[in-house]
């Protein structure tokens, strides 16, 4: 039996993962997967809005578990957060990321979030995680190099005169489908395990053929590069720009499932620890982030998708493909890896490496200071508001 005022204060935590899943997707995974796209007038804002929602909350589903329990057991150790942490820590994060929706910069969700997280449980008398940390600094700090670089090398080589995009564009869509062949899905594994499509492909095939699993796993990644660099293949020989604009709206769709996997646990991730005292099991909480992910990718998202798609660059299909690719790879790669991730600073990096590869036309040198200053005041606020304001319900409130 659980106890009222236990319940009762889960309860309260809930409601603030909500409102954090419902800023989250009004700025962060709402807004940024079909920003591109909306540049490139290959679908509306408000239709931009409501495909995301509904992607979001599949991916939150079916890709959350990893990046959740890092948020909500990793990033703190020595102490366990309580109903206490975990609502100071949400709604800390919640009100300057919705600041940020309403001002109209997209504040890093990842950054507020970690930095909040960190805060309330060093001021709990946890000790740092500094391996964990470390591993979540990487990526931050590789993600703009990595994926602003790779986006430049790919709209270099798509506005190549040398180089036909009857080639190149479906080339690019196979590298794509291997990445989708290895995406980690809940439940598809044995025993309930995340598994990918490859994997278990390769694991039904090695039982059938005598051939090594490795061999199979190669095959079924393969094919799955083939037939996608064949669905564009005759895309663009149909019809090249209408195939450009198909290809852009299946990468803001692959994007934003990856964004709903990810940012589910930055809402969600603080009220683990207090899972076994009310006996809700992990699933259902994803399905509860997610509908907080939909609710505000539906009601808030249009905003700061009308911002980035206008006043970041003003992208062309081709080099709206360039800024997705590596987006939906970095994604990928944080979601599998358990890290919290900013999908904005992913998609924004991405923006400006496509814009300068066409000599850096419509990118915004001043929106990109204040967007890089937001992202790090965020950090340092949400870990300072954390840490000051739990000392002080502490001391107000003592347990």
């Amino acid at each position: 039996m659980v106890a009222v005022g236990t319940l009762a204060t889960f309860v309260v935590a809930a409601l603030a993962s909500l409102f954090m899943a419902w800023a989250i997707g009004a700025g962060s995974s709402g807004s940024t997967p079909f920003a591109p796209a909306v540049g490139a007038n290959a679908i509306s804002v408000m239709r931009a809005g409501f495909i995301v929602g509904l992607l979001g909350f599949a991916g939150a589903f079916l890709q959350g578990a990893n990046v959740t329990n890092a948020v909500g057991t990793e990033l703190i150790g020595g102490v366990t957060l309580t109903a206490a942490a975990a609502v100071v820590a949400l709604l800390t994060a919640a009100v300057l990321v919705a600041l940020g929706v309403f001002a109209g910069y997209p504040i890093a969700t990842a950054f507020t979030v970690t930095g909040a997280v960190v805060g309330v449980g060093l001021a709990m008398g946890g000790v740092p995680a500094w391996s964990k940390y470390q591993q979540i600094l990487s990526l931050w700090v590789l993600t703009p190099f990595v994926g602003g670089g790779a986006s430049y090398a790919t709209a270099r080589t798509l506005r190549a005169e040398e180089v036909s995009e009857r080639w190149t564009v479906p080339a690019l869509a196979g590298i794509v489908g291997l990445l989708v062949a290895n995406m980690e899905f809940a439940s598809l594994g044995v025993n309930g395990s995340s598994a990918s499509v490859a994997r278990v492909a390769a694991l039904e095939l090695t039982g059938v053929v005598g051939i090594g699993e490795t061999v199979w796993f190669v095959v079924a990644s393969l094919s799955v590069g083939l037939v996608a660099a064949a669905i564009v293949g005759r895309w663009i020989s149909t019809n090249q720009a209408r195939g450009q604009r198909r290809f852009l709206l299946a990468l803001g769709g692959l994007v934003a499932f990856s964004a709903g996997g990810s940012q589910v646990g930055l809402a969600i991730g603080p009220l683990v620890p207090l899972l076994d005292a009310v006996t809700v099991p992990l699933p259902a909480l994803l399905v509860g982030g997610g509908l907080g992910l939909l609710a505000g990718s539906w009601t808030g998202a249009p905003r700061m998708i009308k911002a980035l798609a206008q006043d970041y660059s003003s992208l062309g299909p081709r080099r709206s493909i360039a800024a997705m690719i590596p987006s939906f790879a970095i994604a990928q790669t944080a979601v599998a890896l358990g890290v919290p991730v900013s999908f904005n600073e992913i998609i924004v990096s991405a923006i400006i490496g496509s814009g300068y590869a066409a000599g850096g036309s419509g990118v915004s040198g001043r929106k990109m200071l204040y967007t890089v200053l937001a992202w790090i005041g965020s950090l340092l606020l949400a870990f300072g508001l954390g840490y000051g304001i739990f000392t002080l319900v502490s001391i107000v409130f003592p347990v």
